[in-house]
């Protein structure tokens, strides 16, 4: 995952995945949360998640949550992971504000 986390930029998968973790879900529940709410434009394969699940998780942006009875293990955003995606959407709102100032949107 090329997530830049010093400048605040993430990938779009990742902040995806932070967004789906808002409620806790499993592998399966995410790549359908990812898909719905991108319009089946972005769809996970069960190696990019799992990749990058592997990875959020070292990050300490997700953790895993609820038992350990079932086959399928949920996933939970972590306080870190909140402040990731909460300074991505910051980012990606300055972002579209200066997108819509310069191709004349809006005026600032």
């Amino acid at each position: 995952m090329r997530d830049n986390a010093k400048g605040g930029a993430l990938t779009e998968v990742t902040f995806f995945i932070l967004l789906a973790l808002y409620t806790p879900r499993h592998g399966y529940a995410i790549m359908q949360f990812v898909e719905q709410k991108t319009g089946g434009r972005l769809t996970l394969g069960a190696g990019t998640l799992y990749g990058a699940l592997t990875s959020l998780e070292k990050k300490g942006w997700i953790a895993p949550c609820g038992g350990t009875g079932g086959r399928k293990k949920e996933y939970t955003i972590t306080p870190q992971g909140r402040t990731a995606a909460e300074t991505e959407l910051l980012r990606l709102k300055a972002l579209t504000q200066i997108a819509e100032t310069i191709l004349g949107g809006t005026q600032s």
